[in-house]
């Protein structure tokens, strides 16, 4: 008889698994409450205007993310730089470069950081010492935060917020003052510090939906998976030996069930062997993401995304759909760790970021501002604090058949889209090995 997945969740992570699932000849069902798939990555229409939840960005080094992206046909919609490339604004200086040379890592930065205008010369040549430093560092070490560790290594506080920031604020959703050491030190080390290309940036250049949602749909059905969107799980029972996926008028039986949920619903949906166990993923807390979206009546922004220092943008993207007509440019400002800015109301962000806008963009102080809204994600990622490591479970769990997916989970990796999927895949395999044996 052929065999039956579920699998619940239809985020990056349960499209990964229901198609590694398939693909070794299992039935399988999955299950989403949404009326999309992409998870935590996903577009809607406001107004007429196509916006993504968040400005997602991926490394060269984020080898599963785009072997998922190969996999379901979504490369058409992402752009890889050919060599890292990072414009830096500032209110008041001309634009400065981020960008990797010829040479091996970690000597690809150092032409580029001996330049940097928004520190010191002695800032600049102590960052070459904490570098070194930092790809020494266990990045299972959970005992202290990023930002203290590199105070400890001769980094100032501008240096902090001027440079390390702006790789650690994007990947680990709090700034390295708040963030745990080992998963700081193993996101330099993978994308900066051992290879030179690995840190090359990959933006999406079409809306989410378009890049994974709606390929991800054909894949799996292509695949043989039974999707069933706005189909809310209420538990996971095992019934003689399977399991039983309760839904609010229907059951989906199984012999393996792979949930891939956000960690706050995890202990509420597994079988209730496990719950007790799950409940202490609430320390693994959560970190807010925002997005504030605007469109100019002209264009104002000639790069495909620029950093931002000395100001409250952090990054800022070109969003401009293709083909628009006119002059107008819509761009999108992301904002990582944003605790304060997700409580505060549309007016006040707005009387915030246009002039911010305005102080790094010189063509937008002349500008109409035609559009401006905001998308909140409150519990965008985990907090990766200290402590979290040993909070994050692993794919397979006390009962078998039964596996966990999701960037929450221990992935070595921060709450990524390339830790997600990995996770994906480490579920799928836990639970297929579990089958055969």
């Amino acid at each position: 008889m052929t065999r039956r997945a579920a699998v619940i969740g239809g985020g990056v992570a349960g499209i990964t698994a229901a198609l590694d699932l398939a693909e070794r000849g299992m039935s399988v069902t999955l299950a989403e409450v949404r009326p999309r798939l992409g998870g935590a990555a996903y577009s809607f229409e406001r107004d007429g205007l196509l916006l993504d939840n968040g400005q997602h960005v991926f490394l060269r080094c984020c080898t599963a993310y785009r072997g998922l992206l190969e996999r379901i046909g979504g490369t058409h919609g992402v752009e890889l730089q050919r060599r890292l490339d990072i414009p830096v604004l500032a209110p008041g200086h001309r634009p400065a470069r981020i960008t990797r040379n010829g040479l091996p890592a970690p000597l690809h930065l150092a032409a580029s950081l001996l330049r940097y205008p928004h520190l010191s010369v002695r800032e600049r040549l102590e960052i070459g010492r904490a570098a070194l430093a930092l790809g020494r560092v266990d990045p299972t070490r959970d005992d202290e935060t990023l930002g203290a560790w590199l105070e400890d290594h001769g980094q100032s506080a501008r240096a902090i917020a001027n440079l390390w920031d702006l790789i650690a604020l994007p990947t680990l959703n709090v700034r390295a003052a708040d963030a745990a050491l080992g998963l700081g030190a193993f996101v330099f080390q993978e994308g900066l510090l051992r290879n030179a290309s690995a840190g090359d940036v990959g933006i999406h250049q079409l809306p989410l939906s378009r890049v994974i949602g709606d390929p991800a749909r054909e894949a799996l059905a292509a695949a043989g998976v039974d999707v069933r969107l706005r189909w809310r799980a209420r538990g996971v029972e095992r019934v003689s030996g399977a399991f039983e996926v309760r839904g609010e008028r229907e059951s989906i039986a199984a012999d393996a069930v792979v949930l891939a949920v956000p960690h706050g619903r995890a202990a509420a949906l597994a079988p209730k062997e496990l719950r007790d166990g799950l409940e202490a993923l609430d320390g693994l807390g959560s970190s807010p993401i925002v997005n504030v979206h605007v469109v100019y009546d002209r264009e104002v922004l000639d790069e495909p995304f620029a950093a931002g220092v000395d100001t409250p943008v952090q990054y800022i993207f070109d969003r401009t759909p293709a083909g628009w007509s006119g002059s107008r440019q819509y761009v999108a400002v992301s904002l990582s760790g944003a605790d304060r800015e997700s409580a505060m109301p549309v007016d006040q962000m707005r009387a915030l970021y246009v002039p911010a806008l305005e102080e790094l963009l010189p063509r937008a102080r002349g500008a109409e501002v035609l559009r401006f809204a905001l998308t909140r994600e409150h519990a965008a990622t985990f907090r990766a604090k200290p402590g979290t490591r040993a909070l994050r479970p692993a794919p397979a769990t006390a009962v078998d058949g039964f596996a966990l997916a999701g960037a929450w989970t221990a992935t070595e990796w921060p709450a990524t889209l390339e830790g997600a999927v990995r996770s994906g895949h480490a579920a799928a395999t836990v639970v297929l090995a579990q089958l055969d044996r």
